[in-house]
């Protein structure tokens, strides 16, 4: 999809934006010169899981940081769950977020860490206590739960972030590489738990090198490139070459879409 068609979806898609999970208007970082992520128009509804998708540098975690109030734009507005990333306290009730490298402390048990960050979202004990039991036993992390994080396996780790992050039961769940460093069956657990907080009425902005992650459970994929959106749709949509009916994988698909955007800014370079 061109950058006018998605600029036409994203107008036809304007409105209340209560009724959508995430929206971005513009959105836009700057380091210095560098412009890490280019007004970034989003309008992701609720109840739905969207693929982040992009070389290294594309600027993806960046405009995860900014969605997450981690990082202030320099233009552009945007909302999550109708709440403005202004009023950063609110934004943070409705959601979750597990970074490539997960917020933990070496020196607390898996256990502890968990109990803190039910204590900061002011989950009540005999709640937090059930909900950590049952999220350690689904990742198969209730034997390691009371050693202390320092000794855990960057697998381990990565589960820990996770049931961190899905703790406060969040209507926006943020996932940056949510399979970093798991095995296999590991890896599975995380699909599984993704379409079950779809089952839940849970909206997942998912971040992943793994394209075939995305095509199994993403309806729709953005892919960013140089800090801007180059295409968006189902993945259907994008492996689908519409001239010639041929049928393409997703990694054909992107890479053709970011291939296609580079060639058209050297000519443009080339051309000026």
């Amino acid at each position: 999809m061109g950058s006018d068609s998605l600029t036409e979806a994203h107008d036809r898609e304007r409105g209340d934006d209560t009724d959508l999970a995430i929206r971005t208007n513009e959105l836009t970082k700057s380091f210095g010169d560098h412009v890490a992520v280019d007004h970034l128009n989003l309008a992701i509804p609720q109840v739905h899981v969207y693929g982040f998708l992009g070389p290294n540098g594309a600027g993806k975690t960046t405009a995860m940081r900014m969605l997450t109030t981690l990082l202030p734009p320099t233009e552009g507005t945007a909302t999550v769950m109708g709440t403005p990333l202004t009023d950063r306290e609110a934004v943070t009730r409705h959601i979750g977020y597990l970074p490539e490298d997960p917020p933990v402390y070496e020196e607390l048990t898996g256990l502890e860490q968990l109990s803190y960050a039910a204590f900061l979202h002011d989950i009540p004990d005999e709640v937090g206590t059930g909900r950590i039991k049952d999220l350690l036993f689904r990742f198969d992390m209730t034997d390691y739960a009371d050693r202390r994080i320092s000794t855990y396996s960057k697998g381990m780790r990565q589960k820990i972030g996770l049931i961190q992050a899905l703790l406060h039961e969040p209507a926006v769940v943020f996932l940056d590489e949510p399979t970093s460093g798991l095995d296999p069956r590991a890896a599975r657990t995380v699909l599984d738990v993704i379409e079950e907080l779809v089952d839940e009425e849970t909206t997942v902005f998912l971040s992943t090198h793994i394209l075939s992650v995305v095509d199994e459970l993403a309806d729709t994929i953005g892919v960013l490139h140089e800090g801007r959106l180059v295409a968006e749709g189902s993945p259907d949509d994008l492996k689908h070459r519409a001239e010639t009916g041929e049928e393409r994988t997703l990694e054909q698909a992107f890479l053709e879409v970011t291939a296609d955007h580079q060639e058209s800014e050297d000519t443009a370079e080339i051309q000026s």
